[in-house]
């Protein structure tokens, strides 16, 4: 499939995500421990900050293809909820392949099929969806009309685009040395601006961004990003917060990914037109239908 294809509008004529799935969202609080800086000093061997930070997109394009888990936290009526992926994703193409799986009821049931998502250039493609999709057939969501740049709805962040946030990186610290999977890192502590990312952004992240800036209840995103000794990104923790449509009160998401195994192979395969659902998803339909 061309890239054409890759951006051609869907017929669903909805954008509904995994997080409608996740009913009775509260405001959860996602804050991180306080700030240091180490013997190594105020911005380690690995340069200023926020330069470092800003750059860190266009290393995960020359790194090319990594292995990626995902996950996204949230509370939800005094529980913590979250929603993990695991999957790989081309950082050249803009191209990902994700398996996410839902949180269990409070009885510790599974209640949803796991989902397949493919990220791709401004669009996902969703497979289990649910709410009366056939389970042959794909949900595609645009994402510049999410009113979160599909930084949230899909349940997990596209890899690239949390790469991007930090192209909006205003403020930022180096806390000191770690480890993430056994792999040595920088830590770095900061607070992105949705907006400013929207427009140092390549081009197929710009109008999702611009989105997100728009439809969050703020643009800041705070963030601790881990990089390793090639400034690769190792870790990403970022927080979003968002005004839920069941709700007045703005609710705190963490995304988290974790890329690992750089240059693994990729080979995703969008679906064919006719495999796309071209009908309305069940309203108030918050489950999937088996």
């Amino acid at each position: 499939m061309d890239r054409r294809q890759h951006t051609r509008a869907g017929r669903t004529g909805v954008a509904v995500g995994i997080m409608g799935l996740t009913v009775g969202l509260g405001a959860g609080a996602s804050g991180c421990s306080g700030s240091g800086v180490t013997a190594e000093g105020v911005n380690g061997a690995g340069g200023e900050p926020v330069a470092v930070l800003r750059q860190a997109a266009d290393t995960l394009r020359a790194a090319g293809t990594a292995r990626a888990t995902t996950s996204m936290e949230m509370a939800t009526g005094g529980t913590r909820v979250t929603i993990r992926g695991r999957g790989v994703y081309d950082f050249r193409r803009r191209l990902g392949a994700l398996t996410v799986v839902l949180p269990a009821d409070p009885t510790g049931t599974p209640e949803h099929r796991p989902i397949t998502e493919l990220l791709t250039p401004g669009a996902l493609f969703m497979k289990n969806r649910g709410a009366g999709v056939p389970a042959d057939k794909w949900v595609r969501m645009e994402a510049a009309t999410a009113s979160d740049g599909n930084l949230v709805t899909g349940g997990a962040t596209d890899p690239y685009a949390a790469a991007e946030v930090l192209r909006g990186t205003r403020s930022a610290a180096y806390v000191g040395r770690t480890s993430v999977g056994g792999t040595a890192v920088r830590h770095y502590r900061g607070t992105a601006d949705l907006a400013g990312a929207a427009r140092a952004a390549s081009a197929d992240s710009r109008a999702p961004l611009a989105a997100a800036a728009k439809g969050f209840a703020t643009a800041e995103v705070p963030f601790d990003a881990y990089l390793d000794d090639e400034g690769r990104i190792r870790k990403l923790r970022q927080r979003f917060s968002f005004v839920n449509g069941r709700q007045a009160a703005a609710v705190a998401v963490a995304s988290i990914t974790l890329l690992h195994a750089f240059g693994t192979a990729v080979d995703v395969t969008l679906p064919r037109e006719a495999d796309i659902y071209a009908g309305r998803l069940a309203e108030g339909q918050g489950a999937p239908a088996d």
